[in-house]
């Protein structure tokens, strides 16, 4: 457990409570967790911040996986098809990471997400579910994409650059596998705990987490993703939507903040 403050440790732990929350219902509470955990450890090493991270997403992100699974219709081997296309992508990724800079990536991303909320915002019918509408059934075609397209290249961007990649894969199972918002989230909390299951695993071996601290804040965000994601289940696409758009601007600001601040 690192020297911290109990003013420090109690805002740890509400952050990881509101992250919960926001990545059970649509991705994301990375956006929050980890610079809390940068900001509330100043002086240790960035390895330990990012191990310590993925000890407590990993918690929440299951709790709200088995609340989804409980209501949710989700394919639960085609999301763990998914999730290991994305383990090796995201390995991919981090291979190639140290020749790319993030500064040139921010400004793509930035416009990519813009894009995206110009798209959710003009198409209300993306993602939500009609009463009595069948879905067009799940191909093998749209699986194979899924898994290549979604699994392999989003988890390759998350090994590369990382922000926001819960979301991207809310909105690519939704795009590709013609979900709605809610299954795409639940269906997106599995493929979440395969790649983070790979990355706790790595830095377990290194040594580097604060199991602790971890432990601690792990309390938290399971209740704010046991909670986000029963939200989701009884309020529908529509709530989804609406914290997907917030989600969306929200990394475009903080994006642009580190860009040019």
């Amino acid at each position: 457990m690192p020297d911290i403050s109990l003013t420090t440790l109690v805002l740890l732990c509400l952050a990881a409570l509101v992250a919960g929350w926001i990545d059970a219902v649509v991705g994301g509470g990375g956006l929050l967790q980890l610079p809390a955990l940068l900001l509330g450890l100043p002086h240790v090493p960035a390895a330990y911040v990012l191990g310590t991270n993925k000890a407590v997403s990993i918690v929440g992100t299951t709790g709200a996986a088995i609340t989804y699974l409980r209501k949710a219709p989700v394919r639960v081997w085609t999301a763990v098809r998914i999730g290991l296309a994305a383990l090796v992508g995201s390995m991919g990724g981090a291979f190639f990471a140290a020749g790319i800079s993030s500064e040139v990536l921010r400004p793509v991303i930035m416009v990519v997400l813009l894009a995206v909320a110009a798209f959710v915002m003009l198409r209300p019918s993306f993602g939500a579910k009609v009463e009595g509408e069948e879905r067009a059934p799940l191909t093998r075609a749209r699986i194979v994409t899924a898994i290549v397209v979604v699994g392999g290249g989003i988890g390759f961007y998350d090994g590369l650059f990382g922000p926001g990649t819960g979301t991207f894969l809310v909105l690519a199972l939704t795009a590709v596998l013609h979900l709605d918002l809610v299954t795409a989230s639940a269906t997106a909390k599995i493929v979440n705990v395969c790649t983070n299951a790979g990355a706790l695993a790595m830095f377990a071996y290194q040594g580097s987490v604060y199991w602790q601290l971890a432990a601690v804040m792990a309390v938290f965000n399971l209740v704010g993703g046991t909670l986000g994601a029963r939200m989701a289940l009884s309020k529908g696409a529509e709530f989804v939507r609406g914290v997907l758009l917030v989600v969306v601007l929200s990394l475009v600001a903080k994006l642009a903040f580190d860009q040019w601040a």
